[in-house]
């Protein structure tokens, strides 16, 4: 599911495979494991860069996995939230090189990093939710507050669901700088990672720093709502078909707390 290698003291984090790379736990499962990885093999200056193979960075959420069943949304969410927890804590300065589409939760994954390049002649970044008639989580809409100063940008990208070009994405403040395909992307992004290893900063402070910066983000990170309206599509398909997975019961149950204000 995912590649590690390391050139120098950057390591390139890849998404492999042709496919859309869509977030299941799988994958989620694989790429947290390899960002634990990275920390744990640190020094004390290093940066991480995050890619993919194909025509895609990710096409956001894997919509047949999570809808298969009304548990599903919970779990996915949580996996994607604590993996962009684990990126704001990483003790070194992260990049996306994003090599084609990135979408939704895919979008969200590569704005998570502290810079954002992108290939110019293949790819958006979309946030597809409106289009497809889903609510957008608000941690999804903080961070993206966090990450863009324009409200109007903020309008055309949640409210708007705008397709943003590598060319529109510098234009707007997005995305750092734009390439000639995905090679030049990732060279681009390890040339920056060097520049920025070079400048020697102590990774704990770069991260409890970070922290600071996107402390609105990591306040509303901790549950998403949107969940329970996945939840309560599911068990409404499940009725209207009379298949008969779950009870009002089963569905309640998994909003209730498990002790903590994460529980969703």
């Amino acid at each position: 599911m995912c590649s590690l290698e390391k050139r120098g003291d950057v390591f390139i984090l890849t998404i492999t495979g042709e496919t859309d790379h869509r977030l299941n736990p799988e994958l989620l499962d694989s790429i947290t494991a390899a960002v634990a990885q990275v920390k744990s093999e640190s020094t004390p200056s290093t940066a991480l860069i995050t890619t993919a193979q194909g025509k895609f960075f990710s096409n956001g959420y894997d919509q047949a996995w999570a809808l298969a069943d009304p548990t599903r949304p919970k779990i996915i969410s949580k996996k994607l939230r604590l993996l962009v927890e684990d990126l704001i804590s990483l003790p070194m300065p992260t990049i996306a090189a994003v090599n084609g589409h990135a979408s939704a939760a895919g979008f969200i994954l590569a704005l998570t990093h502290d810079y954002l390049l992108m290939r110019r002649d293949r790819g958006y970044l979309y946030m597809s939710e409106l289009d497809i008639g889903y609510p957008i989580p608000r941690w999804f809409v903080q961070l993206v507050k966090s990450k863009v100063g324009s409200p109007k940008i903020w309008r055309s990208v949640v409210m708007a669901a705008a397709k943003i070009t590598a060319e529109m994405g510098v234009e707007w403040g997005i995305v750092d700088s734009a390439h000639d395909g995905a090679e030049a992307t990732v060279e681009a992004a390890v040339k920056l990672g060097t520049e920025l290893v070079g400048r020697k900063w102590g990774g704990e402070v770069y991260a409890a720093n970070r922290r600071v910066v996107l402390a609105d983000v990591l306040a509303v990170l901790g549950s998403d709502e949107t969940v329970i309206f996945s939840s309560i599509f599911m068990y409404a398909v499940f009725v209207n078909t009379k298949i008969k997975f779950v009870t009002v019961y089963d569905l309640l149950r998994y909003f209730i707390d498990d002790g903590t204000t994460t529980t969703f």
